[in-house]
């Protein structure tokens, strides 16, 4: 269970109160061990709090990963320090200059009430998207991340009238998939979003050979699937979230006065508990095990 990161890393003495050796890079070196290079297009806001939540369940794996931060051109980055972005974060083009990812992960962003037509970003992503799908083992899309690879099968949102919101029980669909095979038959997730995609446009997906359903729960519909060549894996919820973050979202969509916003089923707001840890680190520790095969084939 390892990461590599920098001495200064803002977040490496959280990580390491819960376990994690966090590696400089000429320790990682002296260990004569070939990480996983896993891009992280971070579009979260307060992209630099953010970032713990995701290299938390990321590096319980077994396998060395080296986090490569990704920021896009055409993003503000309103919320987020700018010096901590500079430091930190490289734009794609960049990124593969110094040599090939491994994975690549997309996180969600708060634009799912938008057309993706009017995401600034949007026609930036889907060039990275088209180069990911030929270039990179498996790029996985978290909550608007994975409606947007699902943009690029070619199936569309839907807008929900309220936003989906809540910890809730999801059905393992696929016991045989290398990534959902080990999760259990019945898990908790966490979910937080406006919007998704139609049980009838993934099943008229699946049934035209463009995406396999992997896990389904009754309000939020199929909340794992993937492209049928594999490339491409959703996860509409949110399996990297802490304890406390859908009470702080809830407590900051009221603060704006949000009358869609309901509070977050099966979530004690003064006393939340976790359900879904134990689903996000194995649905990532399956992920990253899932890039890693091909490495280990070439070694």
């Amino acid at each position: 269970m390892s990461v590599i990161l920098p001495d200064n890393y803002h977040a490496r003495s959280f990580l390491e109160s819960q376990g994690i050796l966090c590696l400089s890079e000429e320790e990682a070196n002296r260990a004569d061990i070939r990480p996983l290079r896993i891009g992280i297009l971070n579009i979260m806001p307060k992209a630099e709090t953010y970032e713990q939540s995701i290299l938390y369940p990321l590096s319980r794996s077994i396998i060395q990963i080296e986090p490569v931060w990704i920021r896009l051109h055409h993003h503000r980055y309103k919320s987020s320090d700018p010096l901590h972005l500079e430091r930190q974060y490289r734009f794609f083009e960049d990124v593969i200059a110094r040599g090939p990812l491994d994975g690549l992960i997309v996180t969600g962003a708060p634009v799912e009430e938008m057309e993706y037509r009017d995401v600034t970003y949007w026609d930036e992503l889907v060039t990275i998207f088209a180069f990911a799908r030929q270039n990179i083992t498996s790029t996985l899309g978290i909550c608007w991340g994975g409606l947007a690879l699902g943009k690029m099968l070619g199936i569309e949102k839907v807008l929900y009238p309220r936003k989906l919101f809540g910890v809730f029980e999801t059905r393992n669909l696929d016991r045989s998939h290398p990534i959902t095979g080990d999760l259990d038959d019945v898990f908790w997730c966490a979910q937080s979003r406006h919007s998704g995609i139609s049980d009838q446009a993934l099943e008229e997906a699946r049934d035209g050979g463009l995406a396999r359903l992997l896990a389904h729960s009754d309000p939020g519909g199929y909340t794992i699937f993937e492209s049928a060549d594999g490339r491409f894996l959703a996860h509409l919820g949110h399996p990297e979230y802490e304890t406390g973050r859908l009470v702080d979202e809830y407590r900051r969509d009221s603060a704006k006065g949000r009358t869609n916003v309901s509070p977050p089923v099966n979530v004690n707001l003064e006393r939340p508990v976790n359900r879904w840890r134990s689903h996000g680190i194995e649905f990532f520790a399956q992920w990253v095990r899932h890039v890693y095969e091909p490495t280990a084939r070439e070694r």
